[in-house]
Parts: structure tokens; sequence; C-alpha cells
């Protein structure tokens, strides 16, 4: 059904109230709009400026653009004239075929371009030179506020723009894009799936036309009847067929939208339809039921009204579903719901989301050909607990999604190869660790690891408990992801690095001096003959001898330590509170110093001397610390160097501040409850500066 357009001027309208504002000012569209009415000007966006740096951020424009408002560039100028259609879509001098086929999906869909361009805006009454659009990111709707100003040439629009040059919804909306992206330059290149998502917050599947299921043609009809976004494309084998064209009209390495599916009479048989449209706005396909084809003739008027056949070179056009499927590749639906579209049912879904991070050294493990840091990848606990309805199993789908990476192309950011893995939960509510995997295989998994934005896949399994790993393909790539966990019943999650557990033994009690074994008096004259005549070790004192012993040691590295660091192990051991250690606090000290050393020494997998970031969660483990996976990217980023390894100077300086902090929180949040509002996590990084 097409866009209704209202009349000129604001309008009461059904925006969604939880878009959440992004302009700087922290204004929303609506108090931008009123603050420019009330002082007599048009907008001007300081967050994406009307300049080079908002076009390209690595190459210089070819011509000279010159930013212009609609009004500047026609008489007259209609935010939507006649309806937004598919046919508003023109492909300008920018390579985002993969956006404008997404947006001409978009327009076959009222209420969700309703959702994406608002209806409470126009050129005429209570213009201000400003508009806004809504997307969805990461889970949630952001309203992106632009002014009109956009880039011309010759007063022509030289992006986007809409087949009647009056009409500049769809270039505002590209604008808005663009904003959100980064720059113009960043929406060079990509799948139409992404858009997509980002115009529905739907859930991605991609189908290979050559391997699609026996009822492909019911399920793209039942997609597109039930609002779904569909795009296809062919795929290219090198780059040198990139914009390739066939012999038959069809363009490679192209992104084209699905937008109808159909029936007709030919000859006494019906034959399967499906039309196609290509953003450019022409050069079609020029087989069979193409629009100058020989098949129309023999499809009578009415027939060919209803079918919308034209034969206009409008970039749009029929073709016989056989055909489709030889000469496509790859079919790309935006389901609105995780519907599956074999099945007649529609379910109510729950989804549940969680954000997190691969960070190099800490939560960047690889995926499972990398097993020595594999497991350090962040962890979810699934609890599949209710059968589907007559089933034995639990439907869900995963979908994973890098986020930003658009954003971060000018700084260099390509799409990771990103993928997950599933295994049965051992039943335990800790990290797994390298062993779990290495003698356990996966339950089921991403079908690929690869290069998109997203990866969804639907899986069935039996009623269990199961631990989920979102991964890179490579291991030591940084970005952040959120992923969604779709299921047809309730199910419970559980981030396995969200919690900090610390169990520290408490210190031994001295042996009385009789009792003292003889190991145990040369400890003592040892302590003596440092302490001196007052039988206290000063931070001084304790550096000098720390510093002497370590140097012994051949087979750890570490750089000489700090008096900072002498008085933060005087504070952590000094129950007298005189800043000096006597000898029972100095025994037990030494006894932590002689397992942390032995601890160092076990972990050193190499025997380099130093430890790898990816081993210190297993080395903190066995010392009694269980930190968070944001807590251990902190530490790690603090103590590691640039090849993520640590000394034993700085593993000390580590555990000694990681003992404090934890001394101090469960000393204060057993004397004063109301004292401490901070949780463990929150307390040790205020305490360790990190």
């Amino acid at each position: 059904m097409p866009y209704l357009y209202r009349a000129p001027g604001p309008q009461k309208h059904p925006v969604p109230k939880d878009a959440r504002a992004t302009h700087s000012s922290g204004q929303s569209f609506e108090q931008l709009r009123q603050e420019c009415a009330q002082k007599g000007i048009l907008f001007e966006d300081a967050d994406f400026p009307a300049d080079s740096s908002s076009l390209f951020y690595s190459e210089k424009p070819q011509i000279p653009f010159v930013w212009k408002r609609p009004g500047e560039i026609v008489e007259n100028p209609e935010f939507i004239l006649g309806g937004a259609t598919r046919t508003d879509i023109c492909q300008g001098e920018l390579g985002d075929c993969w956006l404008l086929a997404a947006i001409a999906s978009l327009t076959l869909n009222e209420k969700a371009l309703v959702r994406v361009v608002p209806q409470d805006q126009s050129f005429g009454p209570g213009y201000a030179g400003i508009f806004h659009f809504q997307f969805w990111q990461h889970s949630e709707w952001l309203d992106v506020v632009i002014d009109d100003r956009l880039p011309t040439f010759r007063d022509r629009l030289i992006f986007l723009h809409s087949a009647d040059h009056r009409e500049f919804w769809s270039a505002l909306l590209e604008k808005a894009y663009a904003k959100l992206s980064g720059s113009y330059e960043a929406l060079k290149g990509g799948s139409a799936i992404e858009a997509m998502e980002d115009f529905t917050g739907g859930v991605a599947e991609t189908f290979a036309t050559k391997e699609a299921p026996e009822n492909f043609y019911e399920v793209l009809e039942k997609a597109l009847k039930r609002g779904s976004l569909v795009g296809c494309s062919i795929d290219i084998r090198n780059a040198t067929e990139s914009e390739a064209r066939t012999p038959f009209g069809l363009i490679k390495g192209h992104a084209y939208s699905v937008t109808g599916i159909d029936q007709v009479n030919f000859q006494g048989r019906n034959v399967e339809l499906i039309r196609v449209r290509n953003p450019w706005g022409q050069v079609e396909w020029n087989g069979s039921w193409s629009d100058s084809s020989s098949e129309w003739l023999s499809v009578g008027p009415a027939e060919q009204k209803r079918l919308c056949h034209t034969s206009l070179d409008d970039g749009e056009f029929w073709m016989a579903f056989r055909d489709f499927k030889t000469h496509f590749d790859k079919v790309e639906i935006c389901n609105l719901t995780p519907d599956a579209l074999e099945e007649d049912a529609v379910h109510k879904w729950e989804v549940t989301v969680h954000q997190g991070s691969w960070v190099r050294g800490s939560t960047a493990g690889g995926c499972r050909n990398f097993l020595d840091t594999f497991w350090t990848n962040p962890q979810i606990k699934l609890s599949l607990t209710e059968k589907d309805e007559g089933q034995e199993d639990c439907t869900f789908l995963v979908a994973l999604m890098q986020k930003d990476r658009r954003k971060l192309k000018r700084f260099g950011a390509d799409m990771l190869t990103i993928g997950y893995a599933i295994y049965q939960s051992p039943r335990k509510d800790e990290h797994l660790n390298k062993d779990f995997f290495r003698y356990h295989a996966s339950q089921a998994r991403s079908k690929t690891f690869i290069n998109l934005r997203e990866v969804s896949d639907r899986f069935q399994l039996p009623p269990g408990e199961y631990i989920l790993i979102p991964s890179t393909f490579e291991p030591h790539q940084e970005a952040d992801f959120c992923l969604r966990i779709f299921t047809e019943k309730k199910i419970i999650t559980q981030d396995m690095d969200g919690d900090v557990n610390i169990d520290l033994p408490e210190p031994p009690k001295p042996t009385p001096a009789g009792q003292e074994t003889e190991e145990q008096l040369q400890f003592r004259a040892l302590f003596e003959q440092v302490a001196g005549e007052d039988m206290e070790v000063t931070a001084e004192k304790l550096e000098y001898v720390l510093n002497a012993v370590l140097r012994k040691k051949k087979d750890v590295k570490f750089k000489e330590l700090s008096p900072i660091s002498c008085k933060n192990i005087i504070s952590l051991m000094d129950t007298s509170g005189n800043g000096k250690l006597e000898f029972a606090e100095f025994k037990v000290f030494w006894d932590k110093l002689q397992k942390w050393t032995n601890l160092f020494l076990q972990f050193d997998a190499d025997k380099s001397g130093t430890m790898s970031s990816y081993e210190l969660r297993t080395a903190l483990k066995a010392t009694g610390f269980q930190l968070s996976g944001r807590l251990l990217q902190l530490i790690v980023l603090r103590y590691t160097d640039e090849n993520l390894q640590l000394g034993f100077d700085d593993f000390l300086n580590c555990l000694v501040r990681l003992e404090n902090a934890s001394r101090v929180f469960q000393a204060l949040s057993t004397k004063n409850k109301e004292f401490i509002h901070l949780n463990i996590n929150e307390f040790i990084k205020l305490t360790m500066n990190i």
C-alpha cells in the first residue's frame, strides 16, 4: 500500500516515543525546530556540517560540490509527492545500491516506512530547514536529525534523488543514514540486509537460490505478504566482475529489490513470476517476461494492469521465477519477526539481548581453531526449559551483529569475519576453561564465519543448558557486538563473564616461637637481619630485599619494584597500621610471594619469563579472583605491554592491588552495609584506578 501524503505543515503523527534523540545538543527534533522558528532561522547541523568532512574521508571530491537547500534547487519543493514509492529511488554518483535497494523495499511496507520517515515534517508551514528519520541500531531506535542542505552540482542532486526533481524525502533519508554512518563515503559498498535491519529492527535470513527449499516461491510470497523486506544479488568471482553486465541485462555484484511475486495465465497454464527492481532506475532484464518481451502479447490488458506491467525503462521488471533462480545467486529476507517462512503459524517471540566486546588480550580469542585463546571469548549460558508446542525440541534463533564497523571505516576498520558456536553446558556457573573445549565438540554453530555485519541462524535443540560463544574468526581482533537470541518460549540467559567472585583464604596464624621448624628459624634470622634493631620492615627496606631476591630469579622477567609498589604491599599486609611490616606480617607476605611466584612460572607456558594476558584470567582465578570480563579487560590494558605480555613485577602489582581493594571492600561492607553503594566491580575499578 502506498505511503499516504498529508497536507503540508506540522501534523499530529505516530512518531514512537521510545526513539532516543541523538543530537549533541541533547534536544529533540521538535525542540530544535521550535528554537529555529522562534529565532527565525533555518537549522544548520553542526554534528554533520555542510562541508567535505561529511562527504569523504579518503579522497577529494572529483567535482566542486555546492550544498543547497531544496528551495534553492527547485521552486516549491515537496517532501513527499504523490506518496513515497519505489520509483522515488534513483541512484546517484555513490556506490550505495545496497541502501537504495533496501529503501525501495521499505516503501512496500507502509507501517515500517512511517516509522523510518515520520510524517511530522514538510516544506510547508512550520518549515525550519530541519528533518528527522528513525533507525534501529543494536536493539534501540535512534532519532537522527539533519538539516536539509544537500550536495549538488549545477543545481542537480549528486547522490540519491527522486525521479521527480521536486521530491526530496529519499535524498534526505540518504543524508540521515550517511550521518548515522559517519559520512557519505562510508555508504560505499554493503549488503541490503544491513539497511533493511536498520529500517525495521528485523531478523535477517539469507538463501542461496541454487540450494533454496522446494517451496521457495511460497517462502518469498509469504515474506512479501508479511511485510518482510526482500533483496537479491548475483555473486562475483573477482573484483573485475563487479557491476559487469550479463548478456541478459543483469548487473553482477549489484543489489536489487524484490518488489512483487505473482502468477499469470499464459497459454492455458499458470506461470510463476517475480518482480525485481534495479535502484539505478534503469538497465533491466531482457529475457522472457521482460518489459518488451513477446510473452506479454498473450496477456490481456486487465491482467497487465493488475500486475502494473509497463514498458518503461524505470529499472523495474518481471521475470519468470525459474529464470530468477537461474540468474540470481542470493536472496536476503529481513523478517519483522523470526517466524519461519516455511510454516503457516505466526508465533509470539521472546527476545534476549546481550551487548559485549572482543578486546585484544582478554576476550578476543578467535574461533575454535585457536584452542589456546578460544576459551577466553565471552560466554553466554542459555537455559532452554520449555519445548515447542507438540515438539521434543526448543526452537531459537541467534543473531550476532558487529557494531559500528561502517562508522569506523574512516579509521581503516573493515567488517570482521564473525560467527558463533553452541556447547552443552557442564552445569557449572563459571567461565569454561581451555580443557573443556579440548575434549568437547559443539552441539551447533553458525553455518559459516563470514565478514557480514550480522550472522544469524535458526536452531532446534533438546531442553537443557548450553553455552553460546560469539567470536571473530581470527584472535586478537577487536569489536563491540550485539547478540540477539529469539525463542518461542521463555529463556533464561546468563553472562558467564559478568560476575566477580573473590575467595581469598585467611592468612595463616604465625607459629609460636618455641614450635618453629629449622626452616622457620632460618627465616626469622633473615627477617632480623633485614629489619634491624626495631624488628620492622619499612617500604625502603622491602624494596631493597624484593629487588635483590627477584634479580636472582633467572626464570622471571621483571622491572625494578618501585617504592610505591612496596608501599602498596605494606598497606595490604600491615594489620597494626604503623606503615611497617612486623615479623608475622612479613612472614605472611613472604608465603604469598612464594605462591604467586610459583603460579607465575606455572602459567609462563613458553618459559619466556613473562605471562600472556590470555592466561591471566586463569592465574588470577588460581589466586582466588574470578573477575568479570569488563574488569579483566581494564586490568589487561593497565598491566600488559604492547605484545600482551606482563612481567612478574606487573603481575605482583596487580595481585597486591586486587587484594587491597577486595579486603577494603569486604571490611567496609561488613561494618556498614549502608556505606557501600558500589558493587565489587565498581569498587575495584575505583580503588585500582583503572
